[in-house]
């Protein structure tokens, strides 16, 4: 077997500090747990602030430092987002404290080798904002214990190569065990500093002494003890939520914090091998301004894809454009996105040149950054419907959930007759891409239509339809191509039936060529 373990070292501080802009995460900051310091930044550090410090005298050092408090669901939230991120790469993870540990031995011939597994991982894991050490070992709590040492180890001990793991294990500090830990002073006063220590006692007064626990620890490690997890899994419906640092009145300031969210979603899409279809973001306003006339609790954004997608960067920019359209109605310090509408499909091949397949994505990105700015009710397709009506023939829907054409009253069964039998055979005439809202009405003369004072010239036609009669709207027509006197080319038809009044015209101009 071979483990990569992924250990983030400053998981809390970076999770609070995912909220802030640049300017603020350069400025000295420490998170708070019952009123004492447990992380701190460079800035701070350079202070002399450190973990275990008290309030008051981390202010005393630094009065400029600003505090973040302490929240386990934030930090287990952040490690979630990793999970996600390493379930893309294999189904064998396993969470170990604020380590992450990946089983990678029967995916590296897929991935190209360990070297490639590993420049993928990273890869991978840098939108989410973290600093991480990886290091691989043949044993799940060794390579946890490697990661958390030192940062150099993901080159460590190959697959099943216990003995070279055991000489690095020899030299780990006895405080990154669990239990080590807890029986520091202890263990140090007894002069046990490395693991390699506890290795020269008995065992059986190592264990009267500091319980069963720290031994197990140490052979699980070694591999001289069978270490079983379990594996981790991703939800089939996604929620994450982030705490603003400061209350937001507009929803453009939102963008940044928006835009961790959704590394997120796109982790936990990539997890379940699928792409986002929709997903829908939800601004939680402050709880003094619901009590409001017209306020409601949350204001939520929901944004729809024409085609699945896991790119966090056309997400964002989605969002963007949905987030300049939209007017809080009360200040907002929480944001929520929540999506269970995913697509299994797989990745689209990348070319070297563009193919239909990436000219229809083009279109389709085109199509959803226009209804992301316009609205989806302002971007509309043709769809066409079963009607031999040229007015009939399309309707316009939305361009991104174009309905399939149904069997409605619309689409009834019609009569459309074929060419005289003296012409010769020929399939339907072109229609033009321009119709008139309504047939204009064209005087004759000599039995010919005039436009403009001048006979047009028919160039082909009859092209006959007679349809309607089910729903009243009966349309008994024959269409021909017309040349105008300047040129154009003009779509007509001629009433075939008689007319009861003799003014009312036969000819009738319908729609335009080019």
């Amino acid at each position: 077997m071979l483990w990569f373990a992924v250990h983030l070292p400053w998981l809390s501080l970076e999770a609070f500090a995912a909220a802030l802009d640049e300017a603020q995460r350069r400025q000295p900051l420490a998170l708070l747990a019952e009123h004492e310091v447990q992380a701190v930044n460079a800035a701070a550090a350079a202070a002399g602030v450190r973990p275990g410090l008290q309030r008051a005298t981390a202010l005393a050092l630094r009065p400029d430092l600003q505090f973040g408090q302490a929240d386990e669901r934030r930090d287990a939230q952040a490690l979630q987002a990793v999970v996600h991120t390493a379930l893309a790469f294999t189904p064998a993870v396993a969470l170990d404290g604020h380590s992450v540990l990946l089983e990678v031995a029967s995916c590296l011939r897929y991935f190209g080798g360990a070297d490639a597994l590993l420049a993928r991982l990273r890869r991978a894991l840098q939108p989410l904002g973290h600093r991480v050490r990886i290091a691989a070992a043949p044993t799940a709590l060794g390579a946890a214990l490697l990661a958390r040492w030192r940062d150099d180890l993901h080159q460590g001990p190959q697959r099943d190569d216990l003995k070279a793991l055991q000489r690095l294990l020899d030299e780990v500090p006895v405080w990154l065990l669990g239990p080590g830990r807890k029986h520091w002073e202890a263990l140090q006063g007894m002069g046990l500093q490395r693991l390699s220590d506890l290795l020269t006692l008995p065992r059986a007064g190592l264990a009267r002494r500091f319980g069963e626990t720290l031994l197990d620890e140490l052979d699980r490690a070694r591999g001289t003890r069978p270490d079983p997890r379990p594996w981790l899994s991703a939800p089939e419906r996604f929620g994450a939520r982030l705490e603003l640092a400061q209350r937001a009145e507009q929803a453009e300031p939102l963008l940044h914090a928006a835009a961790l969210l959704l590394q997120q979603l796109v982790a936990w899409a990539r997890a379940r091998q699928s792409r986002v279809l929709a997903f829908e973001l939800r601004m939680l306003h402050e709880s003094r301004h619901r009590a409001g006339a017209g306020v409601p609790p949350a204001t939520a954004l929901r944004v729809e894809l024409a085609e699945a997608s896991v790119d966090a960067a056309h997400l964002q920019l989605l969002l963007r454009e949905r987030l300049a359209r939209v007017e809080l109605p009360a200040p907002t310090l929480e944001l929520r996105i929540d999506c269970h509408e995913l697509r299994r499909q797989a990745a689209p091949n990348a070319e070297l040149f563009p193919n239909r397949q990436s000219e229809q994505a083009g279109l389709q990105r085109l199509l959803e950054r226009l209804r992301a700015r316009l609205g989806d009710d302002r971007v509309l397709a043709l769809q066409a419907v079963a009607d031999h009506r040229p007015e009939k023939a399309s309707v316009l829907v939305r361009a991104a959930a174009a309905p399939a054409p149904s069997l409605s009253s619309s689409s009834a069964p019609s009569l459309s007759s074929s060419p005289p039998p003296a012409a010769a055979p020929q399939g339907p005439l072109p229609h033009p891409a321009w119709l008139l809202p309504e047939p204009q009405p064209l005087a004759e003369r000599e039995a010919l239509p005039l436009f403009q004072g001048r006979l047009l010239q028919l160039l082909s036609g009859p092209e006959r339809i007679e349809t309607g009669w089910w729903d009243g709207d009966v349309a008994t027509r024959d269409y021909f191509i017309a040349q105008a006197a300047d040129g154009a080319l003009v779509w007509v038809f001629r009433q075939r039936l008689p007319v009861r009044d003799p003014a009312q015209p036969l000819w009738y101009l319908h729609g335009w060529f080019g």
